[in-house]
């Protein structure tokens, strides 16, 4: 089973070893401890009790309000976790605690080859509204921007009838 709790300051190491070895520009210790302690940020881990793993944290995901809106951050899970659920249940959280402080609007960046991101978070409503070229570093790529937007929500919702 996984489930998903706040980060702590205790977590900050291993959410750098996870961004390590899964991102080629990674956060530090130091940079998580730091974005922890800011008023307007918000970090998750999942972990899971599946046997051998007991306690373990496989992913992070961090959920910052910057003047209402909300960016997502740092959304990764340990290879061998993967196709498991701790991202959904990680987005999840975040979506629910951003709408709970008034978020209203919540945007990411993924590289555009990573497809299995993009299916995610289309699933969850994120839809497509740009590029931000040569974004990422090692390998240089660009990076899709995804919103996922209470107006437009709800503007599909009439359309359809769905309530």
């Amino acid at each position: 089973m996984i489930t998903v709790r706040r980060m702590e300051e205790r977590d900050a190491g291993t959410a750098a070893r996870l961004e390590a070895e899964n991102f080629s520009m990674p956060w530090s210790e130091h940079a998580f401890l730091e974005t922890l302690r800011c008023g307007y940020a918000c970090y998750y881990v999942a972990e899971t009790d599946e046997e051998g793993r007991d306690g373990k944290v496989i992913g992070i995901c961090g959920l910052r309000n910057l003047a209402g809106e909300g960016e997502i951050t740092n959304v990764v899970v340990a290879e061998s976790c993967r196709r498991m659920g701790a991202a959904g249940l990680m987005l999840e959280r975040v979506l629910a605690e951003g709408t709970e402080l008034g978020i209203e609007s919540f945007t990411l960046e993924v590289r555009c080859s990573n497809r299995a991101a993009i299916g995610l978070y289309e699933k969850f409503g994120f839809r497509s509204e740009g590029v931000r070229r040569n974004f990422y570093e090692k390998p240089r790529e660009d990076a899709l921007i995804m919103w996922k937007r209470k107006a437009a929500a709800s503007a599909g919702q009439e359309r359809t009838g769905a309530k």
